[in-house]
């Protein structure tokens, strides 16, 4: 008997492949409901906010990537970067300068973010995954009070697609890419091998044995890599990342 993995899960957070099948797809994905949410806060006034939340547990590959996808964020939040809501580097203050900027403001939230504000969770849901805080509701009252605090008043809409990105049918790449995996498996299987999972490394379809893929599983963004300083770049948002 011959065991074959197949790393599944949307977040990318499955470590030393280039990228887990369902990503792509999430991110495209995720583009209709940032879109949604810039529509809604520049059509509403005063001062309209949209806020979307996407799925990431404990990596914000999906929310960052749509984020440079999309060109129309003005705040992300991942699990990786701790969330600072006043003070010089404080994204309450930022959402503040950007909506008197522009009219609106949209800000992309990942799910596991935030927890340094909110605390961890010790419950666990009925899949034993670890209850998330509800950042994206904490937010949206969050810069309501913030505007509130300032004389003024915010007009926050709330988008939670949930399910809505991660149960569209795949793209083009994401089919040619579990095509893929799924000969890559067999031909593993024939071949003798067993433990093991296929995955894209460095653009070379391999097989890895299952042990170490998990030893380091889930990984994380790295914050002093080019994607969040794209982010940052794209947001204008203060960088939050401690220095070491």
């Amino acid at each position: 008997m011959a065991v074959a993995g197949i790393p599944k899960t949307i977040d990318n957070d499955v470590d030393y492949i280039d990228r887990s099948f369902g990503f792509q797809s999430a991110v495209e994905a995720a583009q209709d409901a940032i879109r949604c949410a810039k529509v809604e806060a520049s059509c509403n006034l005063p001062n309209g906010i949209g806020i979307v939340k996407l799925m990431g547990r404990s990596a914000g590959f999906i929310a960052a990537f749509s984020t440079l996808g999309s060109g129309d964020v003005d705040l992300c939040l991942v699990p990786e970067v701790p969330t600072v809501l006043e003070g010089e580097i404080g994204c309450l203050p930022h959402i503040y300068r950007r909506v008197k900027q522009k009219g609106y403001a949209v800000i992309v939230v990942a799910e596991g973010a935030g927890e340094e504000i909110l605390g961890k969770s010790t419950e666990t849901d009925a899949s034993g995954n670890k209850k998330l805080p509800a950042i994206g509701e904490f937010m949206k009252k969050a810069t309501e009070n913030y505007f509130k605090k300032l004389g003024e008043t915010a007009t926050v809409k709330y988008i939670d697609p949930s399910y809505m990105v991660r149960s569209v049918p795949a793209n083009a790449a994401d089919s040619l890419y579990c095509s893929q995996l799924a000969q890559n498996a067999v031909h593993g299987a024939m071949a003798g091998f067993t433990g093991f999972s296929v995955g894209l490394c460095k653009d070379k379809m391999v097989l890895l044995p299952i042990p170490n893929l998990v030893a380091t599983s889930p990984r994380m963004m790295r914050t002093n890599g080019r994607t969040w300083e794209r982010v940052l770049a794209t947001t204008r948002q203060p960088n939050t990342v401690p220095f070491m």
